[in-house]
């Protein structure tokens, strides 16, 4: 995390770079404080510059908000998704 933002009408905004693969809107998320997790949410919005994504790529800057108001400049957000599999097994 590069920067925290805190604005009034959308909150607090982190400012980042992403470092491995990408980010989604609404994209499951936690917060880690010195290796704790000390939030686990959805990303709420994701921005590029002024703009409203739905996507950030590795590499890029873009802003975070995930509802949590107690994020600092050394916090590390990771973010995931989460995927269902049917197996098919005989018996």
């Amino acid at each position: 995390m590069k920067k925290v933002f805190k604005l009034s009408k959308a909150g607090v905004i982190a400012g980042c770079i992403v470092e491995k693969g990408r980010i989604l809107r609404n994209a499951f998320c936690r917060v880690l404080r010195t290796g704790e997790v000390v939030f686990e949410g959805r990303v709420s919005s994701l921005k590029r510059f002024k703009d409203d994504v739905r996507e950030v790529l590795e590499g890029f800057e873009c802003g975070i908000g995930v509802g949590f108001n107690d994020i600092k400049e050394e916090d590390v957000i990771e973010v995931f998704t989460e995927e269902t599999k049917t197996r098919k097994i005989q018996i």
